[in-house]
């Protein structure tokens, strides 16, 4: 129904057509709309106003809400109208907001607080949508202990699954860990299948290289009519990276180093969690400009992937880009960057002084 947006009175706004703070209009008041109440049993003519509250329906030929305001009781049945209204004004009209048939949110639209609101608007309680992708994660490594417990020697406390889990929940999807495994085939195979009972997408961090007991592809492969679809992938750093179909879950293998395997997440994992969300398949990262502060030297061969810290600059200039040096290992680098910048596999570096773009992180602090 059509209703007022402000209190104030109903009108026919020809009613209040060159009424001004000097000649102001008068009014009968004809009726009062109670909140909660059907309002077009009312009729108004000419000459005539009802009060009115913010929601209430507009009474018959009404057309227009004069704001309260902009009215002064004259009597106890006369309304002074000091500023005349257009008709629609302070009024949204019967199907205004959506019309019949009209298609209210798109498919592969992530559903925010306003579009529940306007689906319980409508009264849709229910709609079909995807679920959020479950990614179970695994760390490998006789080498690793949790993260609250002191090392020995030779011991270093697992990162990655504290990381991993951080970055797909930041997704909005449901992540598990099957906790740390050793480098036993028998021990890691078990767990695996176990989260390939339970989960859409397998993240395994460590063993993906062609070490002696790196045992992640041959995991993979004794799945029953697994297909593998990629080992190795040539960017740095990530290279060391295995991606396997079983049934409809994907299962991939991290490199260990957390740097690798935050850089593959961003850029493979991220769009996969996409993919079983049913959003655009994309990295999802926001890609700003940025302009290099120095010279920064690539290999040839490979995409390489610099994390950089950004500063921004005075005015509309882009922010400057800084590399963050460090071996992939190293944990300090990951605090100091707010992003990766690419530098495509054909290209030998960037000169300083050159505009770029970077992929910021989703959690990057940085005042543009």
């Amino acid at each position: 129904f059509s209703r007022s947006t402000v209190d104030g009175f109903a009108v026919r706004a020809r009613s209040t057509f060159g009424c001004s703070e000097s000649e102001p209009a008068l009014l009968e008041i004809a009726a009062e709309i109670p909140m909660g109440k059907p309002g077009h049993t009312t009729r108004i003519n000419a000459g005539q106003s009802a009060r009115i509250w913010t929601g209430g329906e507009l009474p018959a030929k009404a057309e227009a809400v004069v704001m309260v305001e902009y009215t002064k009781l004259f009597d106890e049945n006369t309304i002074a109208i000091y500023r005349p209204v257009a008709p629609g004004e302070n009024v949204i009209a019967t199907g205004e907001d959506y019309q019949r048939g009209e298609t209210v949110i798109q498919s592969g639209t992530r559903l925010r607080p306003q579009d529940l609101g306007v689906l319980a608007g409508l009264g849709i309680t229910s709609v079909s949508v995807y679920r959020r992708p479950r990614v179970g994660i695994i760390s490998t490594g006789d080498e690793l202990v949790p993260p609250d417990v002191l090392p020995p020697p030779g011991k270093i406390r697992d990162i990655n699954s504290t990381t991993l889990r951080a970055l797909v929940e930041e997704t909005g999807s449901v992540a598990k860990f099957y906790g740390i495994c050793d480098d036993n085939f028998d021990n890691l195979y078990n767990a695996s299948r176990q989260a390939a009972q339970e989960n859409d997408i397998i993240l395994l961090s460590g063993g993906s290289s062609v070490g002696r007991r790196d045992y992640t592809l041959r995991v993979f492969e004794a799945f029953d009519n697994a297909e593998l679809l990629v080992h190795g992938i040539s960017i740095r750093p990530g290279k060391p990276t295995i991606l396997a179909k079983y049934n409809n879950i994907a299962l991939f293998g991290l490199p260990g180093h957390v740097v690798s395997a935050m850089v593959v997440f961003h850029l493979f994992v991220r769009p996969m969690i996409h993919r079983f969300a049913g959003l655009p398949i994309h990295h999802g990262l926001r890609v700003i400009p940025a302009i290099t502060s120095e010279q920064i030297p690539s290999a040839i061969g490979r995409e390489e992937y610099v994390r950089v810290k950004l500063t921004p600059q005075e005015g509309d200039a882009p922010c400057l880009a800084s590399p963050i040096y460090g071996k992939s290992g190293l944990i300090s680098p990951l605090v100091q960057a707010n992003g990766l910048l690419p530098i495509h596999r054909d290209s030998e570096g960037l000169d300083k002084g050159t505009r770029t773009k970077v992929l910021l992180f989703p959690t990057a602090t940085v005042n543009f």
